[in-house]
């Protein structure tokens, strides 16, 4: 096959999840592989070429827009970008709230604006957003319509996303995960007038790196009560994901949504079985 006609597979985040759904949408394509840790690339590179996909990697800080724009252009040079997987991002144990709306709010933007330029007709995009984004109550309406079509170089200076107005990480993280959703749903415009859909997912407790580090944190018992009362029982797969992931890759009807994985955590919450604090 000709790089003129060679088809990209972006996945932003080498992560578990990233790993799965590279492998999942890879057959027959080229898979970029793009995260900030270089030995993360090195491993995930490995993981993915030994279940006989094609792989190569690029560095990316998704909080640079520079860095961002970069990426984008290299994975043009290399074919018709036909998917694009957004997985990165801080959990609330990892970081401030500052490093958290940096790169899980205005990361995310970033990447649904830069990409929105280069996709192929037909292609489509996934955001992997978290459960905490419906964990909040509804914003009003302005603030709704202000993280869904601000842009993204305005994002981080609204008002309500101040540092006195988000004090904690977990609160940051959540904020950042609803306004994922409403970013999703904004692109769906301006990605459909290139002919590629996209959307997101929000995936409750899958076993990564990330969630491990969660679950040993300061909200472990939290962590442990979320699985014991939720309709399933159990954590996620990767492997889960990925199957959710392929659906809405492939799904050319749906844009602009997001589709909630998380074995019933939401549902029991909303049933008072499980009490939330965000902090």
């Amino acid at each position: 096959m000709s790089q003129q006609n060679q088809q990209v597979v972006v996945v932003i985040g080498a992560g578990g999840i990233g790993q799965a759904i590279g492998r999942r949408q890879g057959s027959g394509r080229v898979v970029l592989l793009a995260d900030r840790n270089e030995t993360v690339l090195k491993t995930a590179q490995e993981a993915v070429e030994a279940a006989g996909h094609n792989v190569v990697t690029h560095p990316v800080d998704v909080s640079s827009r520079e860095s961002v724009h970069a990426l984008a252009a290299y994975a043009t040079s290399l074919g018709e970008v036909v998917n694009v997987v957004h997985t990165a991002g801080l959990s609330p144990v990892q970081a401030t709230p500052e490093a958290i709306l940096a790169v899980d709010l205005y990361g995310v933007a970033m990447v649904l604006e830069e990409f929105g330029e280069v996709v192929a007709p037909g292609a489509s995009g996934l955001v992997v957003s978290s459960m905490a984004g419906h964990m909040l109550p509804a914003l009003p309406v302005e603030q709704d319509q202000a993280l869904a079509f601000t842009p993204a170089e305005e994002l981080l200076a609204l008002p309500f996303l101040s540092p006195e107005a988000v004090p904690g990480s977990g609160l940051a993280y959540a904020i950042s995960k609803r306004a994922n959703h409403l970013r999703v749903r904004g692109a769906a415009i301006t990605w459909g007038e290139r002919g590629a859909r996209v959307n997101s997912i929000s995936p409750g407790i899958i076993l990564t790196p990330l969630a491990k580090d969660e679950m040993s944190g300061p909200g472990a018992e939290g962590y442990q009560t979320m699985i014991r009362e939720s309709a399933a029982g159990r954590v996620g797969t990767t492997d889960e994901i990925a199957t959710a992931a392929a659906f809405l890759l492939d799904a050319g009807f749906v844009t602009g949504s997001d589709l909630l994985i998380d074995g019933g955590v939401i549902a029991a919450i909303h049933a008072g079985r499980i009490p939330l604090s965000m902090s």
